[in-house]
């Protein structure tokens, strides 16, 4: 046993380390854990595990558990680890606050390991924040977050749409989010264009009411060869594709020259009933 920075440097055996019971990052993916795997095996791990002693003699992770997953798959006989003397309260504000400001993590993920920690480990939100060096309003942002439902989050994290368009998605109705976050998603729109757009879906009788008369205004004869029109009408699709249970999603490409929408839908069908529900429109 060594000692590092007053710490406990421990070479543990894999079987006697437990996994983090907060798992802040949920989609580990296998070729990351694989890549991570081959630079430990070539240079092993440069930065220890930190653990805390359980009750029972085992040893929980506080941070490093997709260190310790590569270090399992290289096969390492022993770890690297650093004791942490604290109880689980301590140690799960500790292992949120080692991991909230990774890059990789969503901030759906953060929120979630935010919501773990009051109801399930029961800590005050005061102490959170103090502890955490946040405000009680970021807290209380962070949180609203997980009203969003599941498959909804997912879209938004595959599309890479920022937190603030999330938060925006929160003034909509739930029955109306996936219909609204479709729409962002083929707009590609920022998060100034998002707040305007759910403005007006919520808004739509003011939103006309608000726009100027113009006597030159042109009348339209027909829609044909209308760009939104085609967009609007493939949106309905991809909704009512998911509605049935498909899962479905468009992505919206744009040149000089060219607008480009590819559509990816799983091959796997839905369930049976689900399908019968499809109406294409």
């Amino acid at each position: 046993m060594h000692t590092l920075s007053d710490k406990k440097l421990l070479m543990l055996k894999p079987k006697d380390i437990l996994p983090s019971r907060i798992s802040l990052r949920k989609d580990t993916y296998d070729y990351e854990l694989k890549s991570l795997a081959e630079s430990i095996s070539a240079s092993g791990i440069i930065e220890p595990i930190l653990i805390r002693k359980t009750e029972n003699g085992k040893y929980e992770i506080i941070s490093g558990s997709r260190r310790f997953k590569a270090a399992v798959m290289a096969g390492l006989r022993r770890i690297p680890c650093v004791l942490h003397r604290v109880d689980s309260h301590k140690a799960a504000l500790f292992s949120v606050l080692e991991n909230l400001g990774r890059k990789d993590l969503s901030f759906f993920e953060q929120a979630e390991a935010l919501n773990t920690l009051i109801f399930e480990y029961s800590i005050p939100k005061s102490l959170i924040c103090s502890t955490l060096g946040i405000s009680p309003a970021y807290l209380n942002e962070k949180l609203q977050l997980l009203k969003i439902a599941p498959d909804i989050r997912k879209i938004i994290i595959e599309a890479g749409l920022k937190e603030s368009c999330a938060q925006e998605l929160l003034r909509v109705p739930i029955k109306d989010q996936l219909e609204v976050v479709n729409k962002i998603v083929l707009g590609e729109w920022n998060t100034k264009q998002t707040a305007e757009f759910i403005t007006e879906f919520l808004n739509p009788t003011k939103a006309v009411s608000e726009k100027p008369a113009s006597k030159e205004e042109p009348i339209r004869k027909s829609a044909i060869g209308d760009v939104r029109l085609f967009s609007n009408s493939l949106f309905k699709l991809i909704t009512s594709l998911q509605g049935a249970g498909f899962d479905a999603g468009c992505k919206k490409y744009e040149t000089e020259k060219y607008i480009e929408y590819k559509v990816r839908i799983k091959k796997e069908p839905p369930h049976k009933e689900a399908a019968a529900q499809l109406k294409i429109i």
